[in-house]
């Protein structure tokens, strides 16, 4: 599924041109990568509706830039401090030959039926909620799951054991971060050393 959206140049910059275009309902953006930044404007009820669905922050999208079509991920959107208003947008041109890096969020199923949940009682902590992840644009993922289905009080999953599609790598730094671990809940101990 390709997620579309629809944008234009933008003629005039600076933060006062800025604030006549976000006045008027649209969005002030730039587009960069592969070939010179292009300075563009979105409508904001299309992009702050796009903005709600989770695949829009980590799928490549397909820009219409004045009639043509591009290909291009969101790399960053900066929010009003208290209006949920966009203020502005970064987008990064991507191309099938090149990798890219991305973040992408982490589903995490089969909580409820984890030893270390439904036996034990404990609960589960996401230390990660997404991950960054390199790889060709064709092999980017909406998301990563994290199957805990097998997870028992005090155990953890550590990215190396997460299954990543074919040709996408995680980038951690030299580390294998926590994505997810079962607390035990100490409640009933605290209990019987209380009755004793």
């Amino acid at each position: 599924m390709t997620i579309q959206f629809n944008a234009k140049t933008r003629e005039k910059q600076g933060s006062s041109a800025s604030r006549r275009l976000r006045r008027a309902g649209s969005v002030p953006a730039i587009v960069y990568g592969t070939s010179a930044p292009v300075q563009i404007e979105v409508d904001h009820n299309e992009i702050f509706h796009a903005l709600r669905n989770e695949a829009f922050h980590s799928s490549v999208l397909s820009m219409v830039l004045d009639g043509t079509a591009q290909s291009v991920i969101l790399k960053d959107t900066q929010w009003h401090p208290y209006k949920q208003q966009v203020l502005h947008m970064d987008f990064q041109r991507v191309d099938a030959t090149h990798k890219i890096h991305v973040k992408v969020p982490l589903h995490f199923v089969n909580a409820d039926i984890a030893p270390g949940v439904k036996l034990e009682g404990g609960m589960v902590s996401h230390p990660l909620t997404e991950l960054d992840l390199e790889c060709l644009p064709g092999d980017l993922p909406e998301f990563v799951e994290v199957d805990l289905k097998d997870l028992k009080s005090g155990a953890s999953i550590h990215v190396s054991a997460l299954t990543l599609p074919k040709g996408v790598k995680a980038l951690t730094h030299g580390e294998d971060p926590v994505v997810a671990t079962i607390l035990a809940v100490r409640g009933s101990d605290d209990a019987e050393d209380t009755a004793a």
